[in-house]
């Protein structure tokens, strides 16, 4: 007998919150993972990873019951007990309150980040955090820099609509690779290739699977991306390229811009890029004769110091050819401003305290070793209460944080599925549901859906959700606010209403619901989303961050980059894998395998001299610390710029520090933001 499907959305961290059909074995059990065809933007098509994730769900090192740490700090499963909730939660109270009392509410900093893109799971810890005036967080790890930058132009974080690309006659991937990271952008791409002959242009600093499918690939040094950008517009402007009526109708300063890129030439860009000079001309010219050409811009040019400006300076090019006019033209970056769904009552917006100090998420290392800068003089953090995300290795300088969690006066409470890195960090560990365990909402900023799912199965053991935990804590810490006393379902409905969407159970009966805008919104035909209706080529960059000085006044290449120095020659960039979502599913055994070991990719040029060869260990270092890994010589990067693929737990490394050791916890301009791939190293041969 064939397993009932039931429909779910997939809660990972990334654009596509794909629309799914999971089968149902029974109350605890279920089977394959698919995507859901009726669905026009999943279409049927999911990453590997989540259509395994039965062995993820049941996977026998789930957390199965409340645990407080008996022994040793960072040492796994031995180090901890089993207790029960009641008193686990009696506990973890208590010592919320002890530190509050003694030291003020900010020193309990509430830290989480996109373990669960569900809207009430993730972001419930919000209302405990405002009920109870404990330190806010500045979520940096991942869209704080490509939301500066993308606002700066357009206005708002909206774009086209992605199921146009099937119109489009060009799609250039800028800064990202769905190969890896949003499987479904390759099926609407080889439509559009299949259907239309469209080309396939991507832009990225090293031959990745999506640029392996590409017509084009311009390899470009990490963090060049403006100049790029900026060379295309020169040549847009000098070859008769640009639309003239659509700049005087929609853009606030062309003629300044035109000027502005006269001396932004192919060769000075090929200079700063590493690109020759006539490969950039051939781009700019296939851009330019192409009406409907569709730039899908992704998250990895903007995770850099100068990440922001990267992203204006990409995002001004439809704006100077017109493309925005066009059925596939334009461009996208997210929609995720698209919804705006109130969450009044599952964040607690209406109990902020304006005052209470901000921390930043990326700078957890230094906030915890004492910074008094980061600490935004304030007291310092004396318990942390961490939801589904795992910055023991996700966390920049790695040994920051470690030194930190090491702290005998740093309590430490973590709601996790698995025994993270982070988890064997803490005082007490709970055990939490995964998707299929509870309900939720979610929506997608790499399409137009909003989605409300229902649990599938039952928790596992003594599993439960975040809302629930939240619920229990608030009881016990004297939290006062209506969500508390809410189930997910009313929380849901209630956000709903308020936002003037269709009640949870319809949108919940329809597998979904379609918050895409008309044409005209969605291209900005009715202006952009500023208050002059006009996309800016000259961004009020102080409008969007405090540390707005030193940044340009029209687009550009910002060089503030960790760039090459003769103590340390090469640029690392820290990228996805295909295997692994961040640090999920490094648990489950088919990634990996597939995935096999921690390797960094090095130009053959590289490795003669380094005198090194396949499969050989190397030595990654600078001022933050060393990583040992292994090498594969690789021609799909540029002399002097390697790859680390994946963030593998620190204890797949020899010696125990992963490859955030290596990256900087500085804030990218003007508004913060993680600079993942902006790192310069030595590396080193180690020899038997």
């Amino acid at each position: 007998m064939t397993p009932p499907r039931l429909h779910s959305a997939c809660p990972h961290d990334c654009p596509s919150t794909c629309a799914l059909e999971v089968e149902r074995l029974d109350d605890h059990t279920i089977g394959k993972v698919y995507g859901a065809k009726a669905n026009d933007y999943t279409a049927g098509v999911i990453c590997a990873k989540v259509s395994r994730y039965a062995e993820r769900v049941h996977h026998p090192d789930r957390l199965k019951q409340p645990l407080k740490r008996t022994g040793e700090k960072g040492k796994g499963l031995s180090a901890f007990a089993p207790i029960s909730w009641e008193h686990a939660l009696d506990q973890v109270a208590e010592r919320f309150i002890s530190v509050s009392q003694r030291f003020g509410s900010e020193a309990v900093w509430p830290y989480f980040y996109a373990g669960t893109m569900g809207l009430v799971q993730r972001d419930g810890i919000e209302r405990l955090r405002h009920a109870m005036k404990y330190s806010r967080q500045h979520s940096t790890f991942c869209t704080t820099l490509a939301d500066a930058g993308w606002n700066a132009g357009a206005g708002a974080k909206r774009g086209v609509d992605p199921r146009e690309m099937q119109h489009s006659d060009l799609i250039v991937m800028w800064g990202g690779n769905p190969v890896n990271t949003q499987v479904n952008v390759m099926h609407h791409i080889a439509q559009a290739k299949r259907e239309r002959c469209a080309k396939l242009v991507v832009v990225d600093p090293y031959r990745t699977g999506t640029a392996e499918k590409a017509h084009i690939h311009l390899m470009l040094r990490p963090g060049t991306d403006g100049a790029l950008a900026c060379a295309v517009m020169n040549v847009l402007f000098n070859e008769g390229y640009a639309d003239r009526d659509y700049l005087s109708a929609y853009t606030d300063a062309p003629l300044e811009l035109e000027q502005h890129v006269q001396s932004r030439t192919p060769a000075w860009a090929a200079r700063i890029t590493g690109l020759a000079e006539r490969e950039i001309i051939e781009f700019a010219r296939l851009y330019g004769n192409t009406a409907k050409s569709f730039i899908r811009l992704g998250y990895g040019l903007s995770r850099s110091r100068n990440g922001a400006v990267n992203m204006h300076a990409v995002s001004c090019l439809p704006a100077i050819t017109g493309a925005w006019r066009h059925l596939g033209g334009g461009a996208l970056y997210s929609n995720a401003g698209m919804y705006k769904i109130d969450q009044t009552l599952i964040q607690g917006l209406d109990v902020v305290d304006p005052g209470t100090r901000i921390l930043d998420q990326s700078k957890i290392g230094p906030i915890l070793c004492g910074n008094g800068e980061d600490l935004k003089a304030g007291p310092p953090v004396k318990a942390l209460f961490i939801q589904n995300t795992n910055p023991v290795v996700v966390a920049p300088q790695s040994r920051d944080v470690l030194e930190g969690f090491n702290r005998d006066d740093l309590f430490i409470c973590v709601h996790e599925q698995f025994m993270t890195e982070t988890a064997a960090m803490a005082d007490f560990v709970l055990p939490a549901t995964t998707f299929l365990e509870h309900d939720d909402m979610y929506q997608g900023g790499g399409h137009t859906y909003l989605q409300v799912t229902k649990k599938i199965i039952e928790p596992l053991a003594e599993a439960r959700s975040n809302h629930w935990l939240l619920c229990e804590l608030a009881e016990r810490l004297g939290a006062i606010h209506p969500g508390f006393k809410m189930s997910e379902w009313e929380l849901i409905e209630d956000a709903l209403r308020r936002t003037g969407l269709p009640d949870a159970e319809t949108i919940y009966q329809n597998h979904w619901h379609d918050c895409s805008l008309d044409f005209a919104s969605m291209h900005y035909l009715n202006g952009f989303a500023h208050s002059d209706g006009r996309f800016h080529f000259k961004p009020d960059w102080a409008a969007l961050g405090h540390d707005y000085q030193s940044m340009p006044q029209y687009p550009d290449h910002l060089a503030i980059i960790d760039d090459a120095t003769k103590q340390h020659p090469y640029r690392l960039v820290t990228a996805p894998s295909r295997q692994f979502l961040n640090t999920s599913f490094t648990e489950t055994p088919s990634s990996q395998k597939k995935e096999g070991r921690p390797t960094v990719l090095i130009h053959p040029k590289d490795c003669f001299k380094l005198g090194i060869a396949e499969g050989d260990r190397v030595q990654l270092g600078n001022g933050r610390g060393e990583v040992i890994v292994h090498i594969r010589s690789f021609d799909g990067v540029q002399p002097g710029v390697v790859v680390s693929e994946s963030i593998w737990p620190n204890s797949a490394f020899e010696g125990g520090m992963g490859i955030n050791t290596l990256t900087s916890a500085d804030a990218g301009k003007p508004n913060g933001g993680a600079v993942y791939h902006d790192t310069a190293v030595w590396i080193r041969p180690v020899r038997v």
